[in-house]
């Protein structure tokens, strides 16, 4: 298990919401930080302290990406016409772990990662093991055969605490599905609120 996966409830206490949505986060039942002084009055926060936050909730959301990969979403993002914000949740929902959290191959962000790491996952057939892959338009998204049966696939796909958004396809008979666009910000079933705008601001001051 890697620290990341270890650390994700913390991500949740520190960023004080239930980032994915889940039953048994524990900020269901202790909505105030981690730590001896998580319960402590906080000030109001100053506009860099907002962005940073909006910042750290969206890295969060996706498996806490480094910084350094973050950052280069960002200014790709910014180098793609059109609006900054759309473009980067369209690059972040563009990622192959992403696409088999939201599929319902696994049951976290963190989840999709490990299991794309170990090569149970098949892109147009072929298989890809790197969990910030960007899929296109159209790519065919499939468990291994050998993998289909795993508990772990078959306990996400039954899960019903979230639903598969409409930008993709997915048949759990064949365990196999389609990444039909990229998103819109309003199109993204975040279980938060998410401020990309603010996120954008950040960097860019």
């Amino acid at each position: 298990m890697s620290k990341r996966e270890e650390s994700k409830f913390k991500i949740n206490r520190r960023l004080g919401v239930n980032l994915w949505g889940r039953a048994k986060s524990p900020v269901n039942r202790r909505d105030y930080g981690p730590g001896q002084h998580g319960q402590r009055r906080k000030a109001k926060p100053s506009d860099f302290s907002v962005q940073l936050m909006a910042k750290q909730k969206l890295k969060g959301y996706y498996g806490n990406i480094g910084e350094k990969q973050f950052r280069g979403y960002y200014q790709e993002a910014v180098r793609r016409k059109g609006d900054t914000s759309e473009n980067l949740i369209g690059l972040l929902e563009r990622r192959l772990d992403a696409v088999v959290y939201r599929m319902k191959f696994a049951l976290t962000p963190f989840a999709a990662r490990q299991f794309i790491s170990h090569g149970h996952i098949l892109v147009n057939g072929k298989r890809v093991n790197i969990p910030s892959y960007l899929v296109k338009d159209n790519d065919e998204i499939e468990v291994r055969e050998k993998s289909k049966q795993l508990a772990v696939v078959l306990d996400s796909t039954q899960n019903t605490e979230r639903d598969v958004p409409e930008y993709m396809e997915v048949d759990y008979r064949l365990m196999k599905g389609r990444y039909l666009r990229a998103p819109k910000f309003a199109d993204v079933p975040y279980p938060v609120m998410m401020e990309p705008n603010l996120v954008i601001e950040f960097y860019s001051r």
